[in-house]
């Protein structure tokens, strides 16, 4: 398995996946907004940069991440925005591998922060991974729509 940051040349694999993760979560993405989210995970410079996950050459898993100053620590803590793996590689360690990856880079840049993610109450798949290697918090989450 390879993890690594996200290219041009990876934008129809990209489409696919981030298609197939908004249906799992019953949400259709129109064209105008795939345009809209791969020019924010794509442009280097961004808030939003992106990991994908390759198994024999293969894109099979994708995670969306940034960063921000953290006003507990003075440091910088890291967001997972998206995390998604096909259903084809599910079971093989690929959402692990993008999470460790992830990690890595934070510790690297951010030794005092953290990472961070929100998943569905019923997601009972992705929670069973993320148990394993992070701690369930007691925060409650709050969603304002604009």
């Amino acid at each position: 398995m390879r993890i690594r940051p996200l290219a041009e040349d990876d934008e129809r694999n990209w489409r696919r996946l981030f298609s197939e993760y908004g249906a799992f979560y019953e949400t259709e993405f129109t064209d105008e907004v795939l345009d809209r989210v791969w020019a924010i995970v794509i442009d280097p410079a961004g808030v939003v940069n992106a990991f994908v996950a390759e198994l024999d050459g293969a894109i099979v898993g994708f995670a969306h991440y940034r960063s921000h100053p953290d006003t507990f620590s003075g440091d910088f803590d890291w967001f997972l925005d998206d995390l998604y793996t096909s259903p084809e590689a599910r079971g093989q360690g690929v959402a692990t591998a993008l999470i460790e990856r992830l990690k890595q880079k934070a510790q690297a840049t951010a030794p005092n922060g953290s990472l961070r993610w929100i998943t569905a109450a019923d997601n009972a798949t992705a929670q069973r991974v993320y148990d394993k290697v992070a701690t369930k918090t007691s925060w409650v989450t709050y969603e304002m729509r604009l």
